[in-house]
Order: structure tokens, then sequence, then C-alpha cells
């Protein structure tokens, strides 16, 4: 293993570069496909990589319930300075568990309170409370999907707004972007060189609804009216994975891109532009991080396969 071990836990900085440009030069469902994708192999990686480390760091703890053979000279040889890394990584693999829990726990216990109280209400589709503080957001659930939306809003908008806020929400549910809300913030927990990975997609799945809501009214000017109404009058969804029209962020910008001409649909940006360059950097940062854990994971088998009974 050698040092290659350390590799995934620093490998998302190369990230960085393309988490910055794909807001900017890709179009939105590419950037949010690209990143989620590239954070969550980084995020199982840099997991993977403690994982390892634990094992060393364990079988070192003096009374461990371990089988004795995993302190063989030759395990303590795979890791360098694996006294320190090897104890450092217990106590950080456990954080990243505890943590990356409570984001599924949160991410599934939000909507199913949000369910049960909206049972009363049976249009299907659509829910719309009447409250006056101003709300909307998509909430998830298969065959249930619908759009939450209150009163306090819908007497805020124009009509032509208001096909603009359900196409938005509709888009987020089409598009399952709760999932990649959801893989982002889990890569988020894990490395936290990850964090701008998972404000990039944050973003990039707010622009991917804009854009399909502006296909679907056909006017970008009114869905850029209707962002900035919401942002300034609404709070935000309940739990960060659930996407909304007045999501927190850089609203300005949204508006702004709405301003502009529809981004192209190209799939991958061109190897000689800023984008294309940190794109690539990207996938190669993601490669050599997933080559280097596979290796590891291999040796260490082969490690305690010989030093066990396994």
């Amino acid at each position: 293993m050698g040092v290659f071990v350390f590799l995934p836990l620093v490998l998302p900085l190369t990230a960085w570069p393309v988490a910055r440009l794909a807001e900017q030069h890709l179009h939105p469902r590419t950037a949010t496909r690209l990143l989620t994708a590239v954070g969550g192999v980084m995020a199982v990686c840099s997991t993977l990589c403690l994982a390892l480390l634990m094992v060393v760091g364990t079988a070192q703890l003096p009374g461990n319930p371990l089988p004795d053979g995993w302190s063989d000279p030759e395990v303590r040889a795979a890791v360098p300075h694996d006294e320190v890394a090897g104890k450092a990584a217990i106590p950080a693999l456990a954080a990243v568990l505890v943590a990356c829990a409570r984001v599924v726990l949160r991410h599934h216990r939000v909507p199913r309170r949000a369910r049960r109280a909206l049972a009363g209400l049976r249009a299907p589709g659509v829910a719309v409370v009447p409250d006056t503080v101003p709300y909307a957001y998509a909430l998830p659930g298969g065959d249930r999907d619908r759009v939450v939306v209150t009163t306090g809003l819908l007497s805020l908008l124009t009509p032509p707004e208001r096909r603009a806020l359900f196409a938005h929400e509709r888009a987020h549910l089409a598009g399952r972007h709760h999932r990649h809300l959801l893989v982002a913030r889990l890569a988020a927990r894990a490395n936290p060189f990850l964090l701008p990975l998972s404000r990039a997609v944050a973003y990039s799945t707010e622009r991917w609804a804009d854009e399909d809501a502006a296909r679907t009214v056909r006017d970008r000017r009114v869905v850029a009216r209707a962002i900035g109404k919401a942002a300034l009058v609404s709070r935000p969804a309940p739990s960060p994975t659930l996407a909304g029209l007045a999501a927190p962020g850089p609203v300005p910008r949204r508006v702004a891109a709405l301003l502009r001409p529809a981004p192209s649909a190209r799939t991958w940006p061109p190897v000689g532009t800023g984008a294309g360059l940190a794109a690539w950097a990207a996938a190669v940062g993601t490669a050599v991080s997933a080559m280097s854990s596979a290796n590891s994971a291999v040796t260490m088998i082969r490690i305690l396969h010989a030093a066990t009974f396994l």
C-alpha cells in the first residue's frame, strides 16, 4: 500500500476547480450529475481509506479483541506511520459514520413527517396548505410525489409566476434532485474537502429546475421574477435535501442566469476550456482515488488472510 493509502483523503482537492467552474460553464443537468458522481466516488474511497487505516490502528491497541495475527509486523509495515495514522483513523471513521447516519435519518424523517401532516389534503400531486407563511418545496415519495405550497406564497404571485413555481417544483421531482442532494451531503460529511462540491450541487440542482421551468412556461423572465419574489418572502424547505424554489444560496446569480440565453446542453465541456480541464482533472483524481482504494483494500485483505485464519 505505502503512501498510496493516504491519497483518497486528499484527492478531493482535485475537484475544487470543477466545483467552481461547473456552475458557470456547464449545463446545470450535466454539472449536477458530474459533481454528484465525483463526490460520491471520492467519499466512498475516502471512507474506505479510513476503514483500512482503522484496521491497522485497532490491531495496535493493547487487549484488542481481534486475532493476534493482525498485529504482525507485516501489517504495520504496510502503512507509513501506522501507529499515528492508524489510531487517528478510529475516531475519524466514527465521526464520519455518525455524521452520515444523522444525514440519512433526517433525510427520511423530515419527508415522513411532512407526508403525515399533509395526509388530510387529498389533492393529488399538489398540496396547497392554508398558511399565511409563504413557502414551497418538492416532497418526494415515489408514487406520492407532491408539490407543497402555501396560500401565502400563491397570493403573492401572478398566474404566470404560479405556473413557473409549479414547473420548478415538478422539475425537482422529475429529476430526483433529492437523491443528488443527499449524495452530496453525505460526501461532505465523509470528507470535508468535498464541501465545495456539496454546495455546488445544491446550486446546480436549483439551476436545473430553473431551466426546466423556463422551458415549460417558455418565458425565462417569468421564472426569474418568480424566483426573485419567492426569495424575498419565503422561508426555505424544512430540510436541505428537500429542494424548493426559494432554496438558500446565490439567488441573484440564478436570476442573472435566467436573464441570459439558455445554456448549451453539451454533455461534456471542450478540453481546451477551463471547465474542460477542470472536469478532466476531477475525473482523473476520482479514478486515481478509486484505484488507490482498490489496491489498498486488496493488499489489506491479502495481509489479513495471511496473518489470520480468514
